[in-house]
This record gives C-alpha cells, sequence and structure tokens, in this order.
C-alpha cells in the first residue's frame, strides 16, 4: 500500500500551527473581553493568559508529538493511552460535528464577510461556502506540498494584515480617542476573577487550532523533533500577534466603542481610513480562506490514521496513487461539511453543543503524559515538557474546569455530547468485530 510522504519541513508546520489558530476569532472576540473587563491593562492581561494556557498545551503535547510522530497526532495520544475506543470517539466527533461543523461555520463566515461587496441570499452564501470547501481540498489532494505553499501563502498574508493593523494603530494614534488613557488603569469589575473567566471563553476559543501539526507528522521531516517545535513556536506567534493587535485596537477606539461591536477591526480602521471596514474584511476574508485550507488538509489525517489501525472503514486508507495524500479520507469530510451546510439551520446549534467535547478530548490527550511516563518510562522523548508536572496539571486542569462548567452551565450541550459519543460506541463495535474477523 502507497503510504504518506515527508515533505513538511518547520517553518511550514510552525504556519500550520499558526493558521489553525488565526481564523475570524480574533476581529470578532475582542467585544467579549473589553465588556467583562473593561480596562485596558487587564484587557492585555487576558489575552497574554490566554496564550501562556495554550502554551502549556503546546508544550505538553510537544512531549507526546516526539513520541508518536505519526498521522493522526491527538488521536494517536488518545488512542495509545485509553485504547482504541477512546481514539475512535475522538475521531469520530471530529469527522461528524468538530472540523466538519467548522468548516461549514468558517464557509459561512467567510460568505457573510463578502456581502461587504456584493449581496448574498442565504441560498448563495452557502453555494460560496460548499464552492470554497471544494476548491480548498481539491488543492490539498494535489500533494502535502501544495497543501503546505497554501498554509505558507494564506498564513503570511493574514500576519502581514495583521501587522498592518498594528502599525495603523501606532502611526494614528490619537490620546483623546484612544482606550489608552484614564481606561488604561480603570475601572475594575467588581468580581475580577470571575470577569476573568468570562473573558477568557472566548480568548481561548480564538486561541485553538495550534494542536493540528500535530495531525500532520507522519508527514513532516524529522517529526520527533519538528512536530514539538512547531506547535511552541506556532503558540508564541500567535500570543504575540493576538497581544499587539489588542493594543492597537485600543490605541485607535475607546474600550466601550470596543465593547459595542462585533467588526472592532474594520471599526478601527475605519476611524483612520474611508474604505477601512472594507480593507478588513477583505483581511479577514484573507484569514479565514487560510484557515478553511488548513482544516481540510489536516483533520483527514485522523481518519486515515484510524482506517489504517482498521476501526473506520478501509477505503478511508486509501492514499493518491501520484500525490500520496489521503484522497479518500479528504473527500468524506467535504461532502459531510456539506451536508451540514444544506441543513445549516438545523445542524448549526448541534455543532456549537458538541464543541465543548473537542476540550474535553485534550483535557484526556494531555492527562496522557501522566500516563505515558508511568506506562513508557524508558520510552525516547525528543522533547520532554518543562516544570513536569506543573505544566501539564495546568493545561488539564483549566481545560477539565471549562468542560465541568459546561456540563452545570449548559446541559443541553451535555445531552447532546452523551449522544454524539453513545452512537460513536455502538459504530465502534462493529467496526472493533470487523477487525477481529
Amino acid at each position: 500500500m502507497s503510504k504518506l510522504i515527508k515533505k513538511i519541513n518547520l517553518y511550514g508546520l510552525t504556519m500550520i500551527a499558526v493558521g489553525g489558530c488565526i481564523g475570524s476569532g480574533i476581529f470578532v472576540t475582542p467585544y467579549q473581553v473589553a465588556e467583562a473587563v473593561p480596562n485596558g491593562t487587564f484587557i492585555l492581561a487576558v489575552w497574554g493568559l490566554g496564550g501562556l494556557i495554550a502554551l502549556t498545551g503546546a508544550l505538553t503535547f510537544a512531549e507526546l508529538g516526539g513520541m508518536f510522530p505519526k498521522a493522526g497526532g491527538v488521536y494517536v495520544f488518545l488512542k495509545e493511552a485509553y485504547g482504541d475506543l477512546v481514539g475512535f470517539l475522538y475521531g469520530w466527533g471530529i469527522l461528524l460535528v468538530i472540523n466538519t461543523g467548522a468548516l461549514a461555520a468558517l464557509g459561512m463566515a467567510l460568505a457573510e464577510y463578502l456581502t461587504y461587496f456584493f449581496p448574498l441570499s442565504e441560498i448563495g452564501k452557502v453555494v460560496v461556502a460548499i464552492i470554497v470547501i471544494v476548491i480548498l481540498t481539491t488543492i490539498n489532494i494535489f500533494g502535502v506540498r501544495s497543501s503546505q505553499i497554501l498554509a505558507n501563502v494564506f498564513t503570511g498574508l493574514k500576519l502581514l494584515a495583521i501587522g498592518a493593523i498594528i502599525l495603523t494603530g501606532i502611526i494614528f494614534f490619537e490620546p483623546s480617542q484612544a482606550a489608552i488613557t484614564s481606561e488604561w488603569v480603570g475601572p475594575k469589575p467588581d468580581n475580577l476573577f470571575s470577569a476573568f473567566l468570562l473573558a477568557l471563553v472566548g480568548v481561548l476559543w480564538s486561541f485553538g487550532g495550534w494542536h493540528h501539526a500535530s495531525y500532520l507528522a507522519a508527514e513532516t521531516i524529522n517529526a520527533k523533533k519538528t512536530v514539538p517545535r512547531a506547535m511552541i513556536l506556532g503558540t508564541l506567534i500567535v500570543t504575540i500577534t493576538y497581544v499587539l493587535v489588542n493594543w492597537a485596537y485600543m490605541l485607535l477606539l475607546p474600550i466601550d466603542e470596543i465593547a459595542g461591536t462585533r467588526r472592532v477591526a474594520g471599526d478601527a480602521i475605519g476611524s483612520i481610513f474611508t474604505y477601512g471596514g472594507q480593507a478588513v474584511a477583505i483581511a479577514i476574508g484573507i484569514s479565514i480562506f487560510g484557515t478553511i485550507g488548513i482544516y481540510t488538509m489536516s483533520a483527514p489525517r485522523i481518519y486515515f490514521a484510524m482506517a489504517e489501525d482498521k476501526i473506520f472503514f478501509q477505503a478511508l486508507s486509501k492514499v493518491h496513487p501520484k500525490y500520496k495524500t489521503p484522497m479518500n479520507a479528504m473527500i468524506v469530510q467535504s461532502i459531510w461539511a456539506i451536508f451540514l451546510l444544506g441543513f445549516w439551520g438545523t445542524f448549526h446549534d448541534l455543532i456549537t453543543y458538541v464543541t465543548f467535547l473537542d476540550i474535553a478530548f485534550m483535557a484526556m490527550a494531555g492527562l496522557s503524559v501522566f500516563i505515558f511516563r508511568r506506562k513508557y518510562p524508558n520510552m525516547e522523548r525528543p522533547y520532554k515538557v518543562i516544570a513536569y508536572p506543573i505544566i501539564p496539571l495546568i493545561f488539564t486542569g483549566i481545560s477539565t474546569a471549562f468542560v465541568v462548567n459546561t456540563l452545570i452551565q449548559q446541559p443541553k450541550q451535555a445531552w447532546a455530547g452523551l449522544i454524539l459519543l453513545g452512537l460513536g460506541t455502538i459504530v465502534f463495535q462493529y467496526f472493533k468485530g470487523q477487525k477481529y474477523k
């Protein structure tokens, strides 16, 4: 059987980690942070804290990625630590809702930003989203080198666009109009701890995606060292970028205006340039397009790995005879994402409900570091997480707290997630039976 080939280098994988994080979140979620903590110092502190939390995850996963440099990343960590069922349920959730739902949502978000330039009906938006998913899936089928170039170009364009926003804030800073005046040091929320937790919800969502680099380990040059480095470098770059761009927003707008808009980047640049809103819409469109490109490329490696392990449809283990990419897995993912788009009104809430499962699996993957330290004490570890066990405990503790809070505060999400896992368990029994025939 043809196998995947190693062509991704450190720069390419780092751009995948960065591009997996930077989608539309940083252009949208700052209003949530400003609402929760209407204080310039605390706003930057929340974004910095989100970066530190993401970094604890990257440092933890760096050890795992060095130990298991295989296609599928997080799926492999979970399967090795907890068995086939848990690994399968992760891939099941990623395919059925989490990644395909993200693709559908990103496609619709991209279409929404296109309405800055020409009108689109609801059906028109769905058609645009479908076309984008099909185009990017096709490009990614044409080889991992094409995927790497795509990620490099569009992640680079995102960073340039955000850099332009930062420079605009520095150059056109007007003290009488900006948040960096009296608002820089006050007011403080009544319950600062609670406000920080509330603000972190949008922040951590904006930091999600760096772990997509682990999915591509089987196609990465010197994966044992490159995968850990890419995840760590990626989270550092994203953290610095997010803190600086939020600083730039506050150089251009008062905090009450930041808190009152879901188009903070457009409003910030629009306060300086007549067509600032349209310019930012283009930047966001580029950002979302690049993220869709990464998601259509990375997650199919999970379904490929599941099929290789004989716990999913065997056809998904097939790679393209010429381009050596998991073609069938990519096609199946795009078809299912398009199906979700066809029933967007029905599935939108469900997708929102079950995405908390992704955090739960991430917490379990983080905990696997402790399992492997006991289970495989002499296994080669090209990278060992620093400050063990504190760093993994911080990441898993915070992730677990978010899951528990969801179970308590939003029980509908819990039920939707449990139903999804229940269905997955039933399906797994079928594949398990087939595996041992």
